[in-house]
């Protein structure tokens, strides 16, 4: 049984609040993983139109009313999230639908439930995508490693950050990657950065693993280097919050770190991202926005009072001297595509051509 970020019920929405797991499980309106902002985001705006249509708001009278509308409330969401493009391709993809019925004709409560159809559908096709994507992948790595040799059984692959269920709408990403290779009986023992300054890896990667019964490893951020020295390690495989035209991808931060030293070990790294989350309008990393967070995140640990003698009582604790001056705290990197050794999505599995340091993109989107 997978966990899983969002609930819904009719027009009621709960989302897992992420920041009290593993320890304590809260319902709230805060959510994270690029995937699942995106679903969140229509679910919410579709509910909050099936409303409307329930209760006749006056705005429903006239495709100019709707317009007026909804416009304003696509502009807002898509403002939450600047570096994940998924969230942007979503409100585009609504907009798109806002246009296409009011160009044909339709009145406003029927542009409303054809956008509330549109909404649902970006949430839902999500799982399908996922589980098709964590297959392509799995098999091609599969098949990498019988090309060295190997049996492409027992397959130990490392992972940052959380791309599971819990960051996108079911299954997941890298994470599902991981998860198609043991349900397929080729996976080894799947390894996982603690991944700081918010440890979406030991909060969460390790309970969606323990959960899933999932062989697996935890580390710190900094021990990547000796695991790729003393362990068979047959890639890395990570999500992606933004891809650009030329394969340069955002991820988490300490992503690069990981594709660097995956380099210096000749061990493949795999990105694993929907079709959604590559940027056409992107050359290169260099035009990917990286949010900077507050510096008081990187002072900070959330966690259980140890011992608990029977309790779950949570806490936040400062790590750094009180006052500090000088913090550096993106939330993410990106890896250049000469550092990628495949992109992964719905449609297939992208490498790049003998000598060229950037992808081709077009046969996969």
């Amino acid at each position: 049984m997978s966990l899983i970020s969002i609930k819904t019920d009719g027009d009621k929405i709960e989302i897992v609040n992420q920041l009290l797991l593993p320890h304590t499980t809260e319902f709230t309106m805060k959510i994270r993983g690029a995937p699942a902002i995106a679903s969140l985001a229509a679910l919410a705006f579709a509910a909050d139109l099936s409303r409307a249509v329930q209760a006749n708001a006056d705005f429903i009278a006239s495709p100019t009313t709707v317009k007026a509308y909804v416009e304003p409330v696509l502009a807002h969401l898509y403002t939450a999230r600047p570096t994940a493009v998924n969230l942007g391709n979503a409100t585009r993809r609504l907009t798109a639908t806002l246009e296409a019925a009011i160009a044909a004709g339709k009145d406003g409560k029927a542009i409303c439930e054809e956008l509330i159809a549109e909404a649902h559908l970006v949430a839902d096709e999500d799982v399908g995508r996922n589980k098709k994507m964590s297959q392509w992948g799995g098999e091609w790595l599969s098949d990498l490693v019988k090309q060295k040799g190997e049996s492409g059984t027992g397959l130990n692959l490392m992972t940052v950050c959380n791309t599971g269920s819990l960051a996108t709408s079911g299954y997941g990403t890298a994470l599902g990657l991981i998860t198609y290779l043991h349900e397929t009986g080729k996976l080894g023992t799947a390894y996982y950065t603690q991944t700081a300054p918010y440890h979406q890896g030991s909060r969460l990667t390790a309970l969606e693993l323990q959960t899933l019964n999932i062989p697996s490893v935890m580390i710190c951020d900094t021990m990547v280097g000796s695991l790729f020295q003393h362990h068979n390690i047959h890639a890395v495989v990570v999500g992606a919050d933004r891809i650009a035209k030329n394969g340069d991808t955002a991820n988490k931060i300490g992503t690069y770190n990981a594709a660097v030293i995956a380099a210096r070990h000749s061990i493949p790294f795999i990105v694993v991202a929907p079709i959604s989350t590559v940027d056409l309008a992107i050359a290169d990393g260099s035009g990917i926005p990286i949010e900077q967070r507050p510096a008081i995140e990187a002072c900070l640990v959330r966690g259980a009072i140890y011992p608990s003698e029977g309790e779950s009582k949570q806490a936040t604790v400062m790590i750094t001297p009180p006052g500090l001056k000088g913090i550096y705290n993106p939330s993410f990197d990106v890896t250049p595509a000469e550092l990628i050794t495949a992109i992964v999505t719905e449609k297939g599995v992208a490498t790049r051509a003998p000598g060229e340091l950037v992808f081709d993109l077009s046969s996969v989107l």
